[in-house]
């Protein structure tokens, strides 16, 4: 069976070598990525990828955000060299890879506009990708709402994907957080803020045709449905110092019918329990096969082999199944 995995990383060879002038030393998770070979490795990544049958891998960059560590103007350069290099990847191994996803340089809203009707344009980008925050600024603040907008237009997605370093604490009073929680709890937290935020924001009355794809499978939405049900519809009663009444009332349905209205990825690491909760909660048209490689011990194989092994087991159709691993996908990235 085709099997489109839609979050998928890499490092094209012209944004990596930029990537290395720029910020030679950034930490955490700069440590992380200096050493995943399949990030830059083409034949590596080609073993991976010939060990699944019928895989294909749609290519975003990966993390750190640009607007992270480069400036505005190197921010620009940086997302030129990784657009120009995943669009030639896509041109040169159209069997492997059928498209890619635009990096923005979000610390310059302007460029990044221009840059979103240059890969969607001229290089076929399926989308873009944005992150949870932009330098601690939330993603629906106004500046950004351009892009979501023009996305609207486009008919394609965004991507959604977490961002949170170590310098947020775990606790008012420490300076860091400890044992990486910044990322094993931080990053979903990070992503249903955003959720909450998009949708609090009416982001989908006021753009009708937006298409999000969160990251994880929706994060914290599908374990936490009660507090997106009953608990949202009683927004402001645990508030003294604002007024949370218009914002219900100026939203056209119920808090928890905007949550399920993101699209969701099955990049869970393999987890059984975590994968049906959230298929059972976006439904089977909303949720896209995704590992997230070659970010996993085995630098690719394991995440990739865990979640097919769980997306097999399902208790569904076919049908259902062809729908997670390609066709759903082939619809939203408008692949043919």
């Amino acid at each position: 069976m085709r099997k489109i995995d839609i979050f998928t990383h890499i490092f094209p060879e012209a944004y990596v070598s930029r990537m290395r002038e720029v910020a030679p030393n950034y930490k955490d998770t700069g440590k992380r990525v200096r050493g995943v070979p399949m990030l830059v490795d083409l034949d590596v990544r080609f073993r991976v990828m010939d060990a699944f049958e019928g895989y294909q891998q749609i290519l975003s960059l990966a993390t750190p955000p640009l607007e992270a560590y480069a400036s505005p103007t190197d921010a620009a350069d940086l997302a030129r060299r990784a657009n120009d290099g995943m669009a030639e990847l896509v041109e040169r191994h159209r069997d492997r890879f059928p498209g890619f996803v635009a990096s923005l340089p979000l610390n310059d809203v302007d460029a990044a506009m221009r840059e979103t009707q240059r890969t969607i344009g001229d290089l076929g980008a399926r989308g873009v990708q944005v992150f949870t925050n932009v330098n601690g600024t939330p993603i629906v603040a106004p500046r950004f709402l351009p892009l979501f907008e023009a996305m609207a237009g486009y008919d394609l997605p965004l991507w959604l994907h977490p961002y949170r370093t170590a310098e947020v604490s775990d606790y008012a009073d420490e300076e860091r957080s400890l044992f990486e929680i910044w990322w094993t709890f931080g990053w979903p937290y990070e992503t249903s803020v955003a959720m909450a935020r998009i949708v609090f924001a009416g982001l989908f009355d006021r753009f009708p045709a937006i298409k999000i794809i969160t990251h994880h499978m929706g994060a914290m939405a599908p374990f936490f449905e009660g507090r997106l049900g009953p608990g949202c519809d009683q927004l402001g009663v645990r508030t003294s110092d604002t007024d949370y009444s218009a914002t219900l009332k100026a939203l056209r349905k119920r808090p928890l019918d905007y949550f399920r209205m993101f699209y969701a990825d099955t990049a869970l690491f393999g987890a059984d329990a975590a994968t049906r909760c959230g298929l059972e909660f976006f439904g089977v048209d909303q949720v896209l096969f995704a590992s997230d490689a070659p970010f996993d011990p085995e630098q690719g194989p394991m995440y990739i082999r865990e979640t097919i092994r769980v997306i097999d087991e399902l208790p569904i159709t076919t049908e259902d199944r062809e729908r997670i691993y390609w066709r759903n996908a082939a619809r939203l990235l408008k692949l043919g």
